[in-house]
This record gives structure tokens, C-alpha cells and sequence, in this order.
């Protein structure tokens, strides 16, 4: 029975010391938030173009390029033909690979950019409009139906361009949540990861989440040789003192 006892006291213990760590975590997560937003500016979401498909074509040429040469790459193929679904499933993909040549793995995005219009077309009439009237689980699960459209690419048309609320997770989101101990460390998978940051902050944060992180990350949280000395958040970081080695 004593054995049972120190158990069960034991558990409680665990409990309250598990309940506690999450209140510093979240309160913490709210800290960051405010610091965050006072030492970087915030693009006007209304600012950002709201065409779905032209917001869902410019985050596959943005996979694995650079903010700059994502760009250019729209740019060159907005101003050769108008981005719609139609103009893109009938275009030679030759032609789509000149404009995007500047873009990496652009070959291969050419591709897949022609074939997702053409789904977009024949399957949904030539519109993502579903994605502004489907509840948010069915509306996603329609975008990452089409070709070279992750959870990541779909998170952000529909936080982007129909205010759902989920927060897209890109690597530097990723990479500066986990270094600030809000996301555990070992975690990989994308919706556990992203779930998890949904839960520190409310759903009309979740923008400011998003671009935030990746500013810090670009700014100081850089992959490979990260300033904290300089960073904004390095007092409320618990990876702001250890060695650049035993970073990811």
C-alpha cells in the first residue's frame, strides 16, 4: 500500500510539475509574440495577393529558392502570360521552364505547375474558390490533392487567402520554434509540429506567428550560424547559450 501511495504522490507530483512547465511555456510563447512585433514590421495581410491560385503557384516556385529568386521567377512568368489555371494548362512547359529558370529545381516545377492547372480545370472548374466555403479540414485536404501541394504549400493559401486559422509551418519556423523550446526538439513530423504552435497562441495570432518566426529566423535565427548575442528574444531562448555545434 505504501508503495501505492508514493506512486499515485509521485504522479501528482509529475502532473502539477508537467501543468506548470506548460504555463511558463505559454506565457513565455506570449513574451516572444510581443517582443517579436516590437523589433520587426508585419506585412498588411490585405497587401498580400489574394488570388489563391496565384499565391499557390508562387509557393511551389518558392520551394527550395531563395525570397529573391522566388520573385523574379513569378515575376518573369506573370509578365508571359497571366497566371491562371487555364493559361498554365494550355502553356508548352517549355515555356513555363524559361520563365521559372531562375528558380531551383524549375524543370521539375514547370511540370507540375502544368499539371496542377490542368487538375484545377477539369476537376475544380478551373477555380479554387472551395477553399473561401469548405470547412478548413475538407478545403485542405482538396489542396493537397493536387500535385506538389504539401501541408505547408496548402496552410498557406488558406491562412493567406481565405483567413482560415492554421499556421503554416516552413523551416524557419520550424527551426526557431524548436531552438525556443516551444516545439520539443526530436519532433519531425509537420502537423504535430505545427498543432503544437497552434495551441501557444490564438488563431488570430497565427499570421503574425508565421511571418515573425521567419523574419527572426532569417535576421538572427539563421541554420548555420545563428546571432544570438545579437538576437531580440535571447533572454527568453533556452538554446541562446549553447555552442553552434549542437545546432540543426
Amino acid at each position: 500500500m505504501k508503495f501505492n501511495a508514493l506512486t499515485m504522490r509521485e504522479r501528482r507530483m509529475e502532473r502539477s510539475k508537467s501543468i506548470e512547465e506548460e504555463i511558463n511555456t505559454v506565457q513565455r510563447a506570449g513574451r516572444i509574440l510581443e517582443v517579436l512585433k516590437n523589433s520587426f514590421s508585419i506585412p498588411d495581410l490585405s497587401d498580400i495577393v489574394k488570388d489563391p491560385f496565384k499565391v499557390l503557384v508562387r509557393t511551389i516556385i518558392s520551394q527550395s529558392t531563395s525570397e529573391k529568386n522566388t520573385q523574379k521567377a513569378f515575376e518573369n512568368l506573370s509578365a508571359k502570360i497571366p497566371v491562371t489555371p487555364k493559361s498554365l494548362a494550355e502553356a508548352d512547359v517549355r515555356f513555363i521552364e524559361e520563365s521559372l529558370r531562375c528558380a531551383g529545381l524549375y524543370r521539375n516545377k514547370s511540370i507540375v505547375i502544368k499539371e496542377m492547372s490542368k487538375i484545377i480545370v477539369e476537376v475544380f472548374g478551373g477555380s479554387l474558390n472551395f477553399i473561401y466555403s469548405l470547412p478548413l479540414s475538407e478545403a485542405r485536404e482538396k489542396l493537397m490533392s493536387l500535385p506538389g501541394v504539401g501541408p505547408k504549400t496548402a496552410d498557406i493559401v488558406l491562412l493567406f487567402c481565405a483567413g482560415k486559422p492554421v499556421l503554416p509551418v516552413d523551416t524557419h519556423v520550424q527551426r526557431v520554434s524548436k531552438r525556443l523550446g516551444l516545439v520539443p526538439k526530436n519532433e519531425r513530423k509537420y502537423d504535430s509540429i505545427r498543432a503544437r504552435i497552434e495551441e501557444l497562441y490564438p488563431p488570430e495570432y497565427y499570421f503574425h506567428v508565421h511571418m515573425l518566426f521567419i523574419a527572426l529566423g532569417r535576421r538572427f535565427c539563421k541554420s548555420r550560424r545563428p546571432r544570438c548575442p545579437q538576437c531580440v528574444v535571447n533572454d527568453l531562448c533556452p538554446s541562446a547559450n549553447l555552442q553552434e555545434s549542437i545546432f540543426y
